[in-house]
């Protein structure tokens, strides 16, 4: 038996330590410590859960109120990675190391993992208060983005992994890493989006609202079910399967399997079509019922005997299929919306616009006029206590510029 990664003293001072980090913090030495810290926490959350044994980092984060940190966190690094990410790659500079990008890179994952753990308890979801509708637009549109993906023909298996890893550059090998996490990451929010389902009827309204009507999700999860992206059949006639977080070659009598994932969106489904609360607030229309009933001919023996609680939505579907579809009703809304997201945005506005220019072949800074003013203001406030005034030489600087062009 495996032992403990950390001991419960331990794990509350970790988590008494939990901090918000602003955008242009992360991967600052303190920031490193912070992931470490969570990726022990990850670990033995995980490994409690496991064993059924006393989940104490459970109780540690509700106790100390730290999931909303958790949530932010998570947030923040899917802004860098969407915002600033790219922005490392359109640099072109080859990377000596990529460890320490991954690191980065692989923090979402280590949130997501912790998160995923610890919200299949009723009382963490509850205990998130009101940074949950954050959380469930964070899954949902991750899961859209997942779907659309795989229906324009994006394959997240990749059969060649082994053999590229060997002739292939610093940034080719960041945006494989970037991809792989990306899918790890999403299949893990099917599984929280899920634990957010099940409790609804505990939760805002907005929330109930924004996935059923504002996103759809419905139509959503039944496209992960009419073509799940977890299952791909390789170039010799192979079946493999997304599976704890690796992908696994299928035998043949383990075709009709239900994974873990597949069984989330399944029983997420039940719940947004059964709940009576869900079905009054979702606007079925034509197309969306034609959607919904796609599910029919996916409700198989071998499905039903798996998941015995699919047989009440097999008899609604059939309901639903001689059922008149209702008017749209309008009604009066005051709609709560995420504010997470859209606040990191807006504070870092216009400071993401460019990197400095750097030649690719030498990895030199190429200054620009701009780079001049902005190392002007730095050296002036650096010398302010008696370094002198950077103004001549930020024209000389600017002069050497022109001479240049």
């Amino acid at each position: 038996m495996a032992e403990a990664f950390l001991f419960a003293p331990e794990a509350e001072s970790y988590v008494e330590g939990l901090r918000c980090f602003p955008l242009r913090d992360i991967g600052s030495s303190r920031w490193i410590v912070q992931h470490d810290q969570l990726e022990k926490l990850n670990l033995q959350a995980a490994l409690s859960a496991k064993r059924q044994e006393d989940e104490f980092i459970k109780e540690s984060l509700v106790s100390h109120e730290k999931m909303s940190i958790l949530i932010y966190e998570l947030i923040c690094i899917e802004v860098w990675k969407s915002r600033i990410f790219p922005l490392l790659l359109k640099s072109r500079v080859e990377p000596k190391q990529t460890f320490p990008c991954y690191i980065v890179l692989y923090h979402e994952a280590t949130l997501i993992s912790l998160l995923e753990t610890v919200l299949y308890h009723e009382d963490v979801v509850q205990a998130c208060d009101d940074v949950l509708l954050d959380l469930a637009e964070y899954c949902s549109s991750r899961i859209i983005t997942l779907a659309s993906r795989h229906n324009d023909g994006e394959c997240f298996y990749d059969e060649n992994e082994r053999a590229s890893k060997e002739s292939i550059s610093g940034i080719d090998e960041l945006k494989r890493q970037y991809k792989q996490i990306w899918f790890q990451v999403t299949v893990k929010a099917v599984s929280i989006l899920r634990y957010i389902i099940s409790n609804l009827s505990s939760l805002p309204v907005s929330i109930a609202t924004r996935l059923l009507n504002t996103h759809d999700i419905i139509s959503c999860l039944v496209e992960l079910v009419d073509k799940p992206p977890w299952t791909h059949q390789t170039k010799d006639g192979k079946i493999v399967r997304y599976t704890e977080a690796k992908w696994c070659p299928v035998h043949e009598r383990e075709t009709m399997a239900v994974t873990k994932t597949e069984a989330q969106v399944w029983l997420a489904l039940h719940h947004l079509l059964m709940d009576p609360e869900c079905q009054r607030k979702y606007n079925y229309s034509d197309h969306r019922k034609a959607i919904v009933l796609k599910l029919r001919g996916k409700l198989n023996e071998v499905l039903l005997d798996q998941i015995p609680v699919l047989r009440d939505l097999q008899r609604y579907l059939e309901h639903l299929a001689v059922l008149d579809i209702p008017p749209p009703r309008e009604e009066l809304i005051l709609e709560q919306v995420p504010e997470i997201r859209e606040k990191l945005i807006q504070d870092n506005k216009g400071k993401w616009k460019e990197i400095p220019n750097v030649d690719p072949s030498t990895g030199e800074w190429i200054l620009t006029g701009y780079d001049v003013e902005c190392v002007a203001v730095g050296a002036g406030i650096l010398g302010c206590g008696g370094g002198g005034s950077p103004e001549l030489g930020r024209l000389r600087a600017l002069e050497s510029l022109v001479k240049a062009n």
